[in-house]
């Protein structure tokens, strides 16, 4: 398999290579030269287990890797000891199992991993990775990641005690819920470096992409990545469409559509990819909450990122994001893999402005990949957590709300439609007790987390003082 950045750097690095280097050198995305096609595969890997699906799939885009070795990978990761919690005990095996609301309605619960958020998925499997192609190469790594909630403590619990592996993670100061906070801050892990960054998101983002853009900087003290801009990350992500896909239909001649709540477009880009690899999936509904850049781009065509001072902070604060690092992949194909629209369309957004694809043949192109998008408030997700516990019984996140709210707004008759769950209703115990008046369920091992000693350096937005923390570790 070789990979191509999606600002056309000449360079054609294996798997391994981009797991540990992140970004490409001219500042764009690695990405596949071209999909493999898997139509004809669907029918056999219907009944293989999480595992085995994600050997199958990964083997398609891992191809420096002895297949043994990374089916021994694949294993270690996903096994039920790791993926353990699940509203429905009996299903905790399943690694993602299917939660019916109603006929052609269901969540794919993606949060039964140690830190009750669906970045454990993928992020589980790139620690395993890490390690393996550190110790191969016999090299350390320093990885450099921005988190708005969940990201940041699945990287640290990935990669926590790993030889030859340092984390540091830019969150934004006093932006996180208190438990989201916890399981990062109170990690007493040598290998593991917190810093808050006073600031939003995206300004922590800014700060990543900056330093992997050094490449001095990056050569001399081994920067990595984890964030979704990690081309490892999407990939570990697509096995679950198809897996949700299995479980939601009986024949592979049926199509479904999924709906997934979405601030860096890297959950939905790897639906995305998913589609362009022949899994039937009709639609790709993309829910936001106020921070709607996304949802205004697919109703229009205009991307136009927010300034910081334009970006609310939300009871679902991992999508109070206004800037999508990963919505580059999806208009490098959106514009027939053109490295040149893509770099003159960036040159635009880094510049603090917008594009517009409204007008032209790429508006017409558009309605072929299949998004349709929505957004949703926190009035909004009140009324929708409170409605599916009335109805269902069921606790949900906040952001799983947004993702029911705007998934109920595009359902197709006759269609399975598939609510991506994005984080176990815990992590966001204040707005459940605004919505429910009462507590959230959370395993025992997590009780009074917020009450551990937490380490974690406040710092401005400032590229500098960020630097200063990596090379005083180092």
């Amino acid at each position: 398999m070789k990979y191509i950045s999606t600002r056309g750097h000449a360079g054609h690095p294996s798997f391994c290579d981009i797991l540990l280097g992140g970004l490409a050198p001219d500042g764009g995305l690695y990405l596949p030269e071209s999909y493999p096609q898997v139509a004809d595969r669907l029918a056999a890997w219907r009944e293989l287990s999480y595992s085995e699906l994600a050997f199958e799939i990964l083997s398609l885009y891992i191809t420096d890797i002895p297949a043994a070795d990374l089916e021994a990978i694949c294993d270690k990761t996903y096994t039920a000891q790791t993926y353990r919690w699940s509203r429905d005990a009996g299903k905790a095996r399943d690694i993602v199992p299917l939660t019916s609301l109603e006929p052609d309605f269901h969540l794919l619960e993606l949060s039964n991993g140690p830190t009750l958020a669906f970045k454990d998925m993928a992020m589980q499997l790139l620690g395993n990775l890490f390690e393996y192609v550190l110790d191969k190469r016999g090299e350390t790594i320093n990885i450099l990641g921005a988190t708005s909630g969940d990201t940041g403590s699945a990287a640290e619990y990935a990669m926590r005690g790993k030889h030859n592996v340092r984390v540091f993670m830019l969150s934004p100061e006093g932006k996180m819920s208190a438990f989201q906070r916890a399981q990062m801050y109170s990690l007493q892990d040598e290998n593991i470096f917190n810093i808050a960054v006073r600031g939003m998101f995206d300004d922590a983002q800014d700060i990543v992409k900056a330093v992997s853009n050094d490449a001095e900087f990056k050569a001399k003290y081994k920067i990595g990545a984890v964030n979704s801009i990690n081309w490892a990350r999407v990939a570990a992500q697509i096995v679950y469409y198809f897996k949700g896909y299995f479980e939601a239909t009986q024949s592979c001649a049926e199509e479904v559509v999924f709906c997934v709540p979405s601030g860096n477009f890297g959950n939905i880009c790897a639906g995305h990819i998913a589609r362009m690899m022949g899994l039937p999936i009709a639609r790709l509904v993309l829910a936001t909450n106020e921070n709607d850049v996304l949802d205004e781009f697919f109703r229009t065509g205009i991307y136009r990122p927010r300034a910081t001072t334009e970006t609310y902070v939300t009871s679902s604060p991992s999508m109070d994001i206004s800037k999508a690092s990963n919505f580059e992949r999806f208009i490098f194909d959106l514009v027939g893999r053109d490295p040149a629209i893509v770099r003159q369309l960036w040159r635009q957004v880094d510049a603090g402005g917008s594009f517009s694809l409204a007008d032209g043949p790429f508006a017409a192109r558009l309605p072929d990949y299949g998004f349709v998008s929505g957004c949703s408030s926190h009035a909004d997700r009140l009324a929708t957590i409170r409605d599916v516990w009335a109805r269902y019984g069921l606790m949900i996140d906040t952001h799983t709300a947004d993702g029911v709210k705007v998934a109920r707004e595009h359902r197709v008759a006759g269609l399975p439609m598939i609510v991506l769950e994005t984080a176990q209703a815990v992590k966001f115990a204040e707005t459940i007790r605004e919505a429910l008046d009462r507590e959230p369920v959370r395993p025992k091992e997590l009780e009074g987390i917020e009450d551990l000693p937490q380490r974690v350096e406040v710092v401005d937005a400032a590229l500098d003082q960020v630097k200063d923390i990596i090379v005083l570790h180092c």
